[in-house]
């Protein structure tokens, strides 16, 4: 949202919340990481005034420093923390410890967490993540498969072995991200003719994710978050302009979930 389309103006704090609420979005993700903390209690009272869910992203540099933002998560009504841990140990058996710390840490202050699927960070690549889900069976992801594909660079048609472990991601994640991406670029615009390969893939995975939810959880809601990232994550021309208008791409995401959602909905 700063900014939200390719005119670059980023808008008051007001006015975004006001948009958002106004498009039928139930919440808003405040990402610690593009912004800060002094940031995020500015703009949280503004959320609340609109009816606004805040989800609390993190970063963390040190595994202590986890347990001041799962306090503020906790204050600001969060649903959960979304974890994307910048502590990251060479190997799998090093990176054991850190996440179990987390949990317990969590655990303790009374605030869920999720792992984001994300790269450089601790679940940085699918090959490592998915040994760290093996050996953890209490950690939960949050599922940003964008990261994945350009992690792997999976070849299109994907192989039904990465089919397979991209299914494993899905069955341990608890909530989902919108992003359409290929092997070469994270983030896609949606309507040109030669993305539409992936935006099928990804529709599918979405499905698939929030199938595997309802089929864990018989009541409750699924949150997914849709995520277009401003530049470098949108791709520009010459010109340093957006190719695409990312708030008009995430209403189109928001409105495929929103039908794949009801219709999971009046099939039970």
């Amino acid at each position: 949202m700063q900014p939200h389309d390719q005119s670059g103006v980023k808008l008051p704090y007001e006015q975004v919340c006001e948009m958002v609420a106004g498009a039928g979005y139930d919440g808003m993700a405040i990402d610690l990481g593009a912004g800060d903390v002094a940031q995020a209690y500015e703009v949280q009272p503004l959320m609340e005034k609109v009816g606004l869910t805040p989800l609390i992203v993190a970063f963390p540099k040190t595994v202590g420093s986890l347990r001041d933002t799962l306090k503020m998560a906790k204050d600001f009504g969060s649903p959960f923390l979304d974890v994307i841990g910048q502590v990251t140990p060479l190997s799998v058996d090093g990176m054991i410890p850190v996440i179990r710390e987390w949990i317990e840490m969590s655990e303790r202050e009374g605030m869920p967490i999720q792992f984001e699927a994300h790269r450089n960070c601790i679940t940085n690549d699918l090959y490592s993540t998915l040994c760290l889900l093996d050996a953890i069976p209490e950690m939960r992801m949050c599922a940003d498969l964008s990261h994945y594909v350009v992690d792997r660079e999976f070849w299109y048609p994907l192989s039904e072995r990465d089919m397979g472990l991209i299914t494993r991601i899905l069955e341990r994640s608890d909530s989902f991200q919108g992003r359409v991406a290929s092997r070469q670029q994270i983030q896609l615009q949606l309507d040109f003719p030669q993305h539409q390969k992936w935006v099928e893939l990804f529709k599918g995975w979405w499905l698939e994710g929030l199938t595997s939810w309802r089929k864990r959880n018989e009541e409750g809601d699924c949150i997914f978050l849709c995520e277009l990232g401003p530049p470098e994550y949108a791709m520009t021309n010459a010109d340093g302009k957006e190719m695409s208008n990312r708030w008009e791409e995430a209403l189109t995401i928001k409105g495929w979930v929103e039908d794949m959602w009801a219709e999971l909905e009046t099939s039970r």
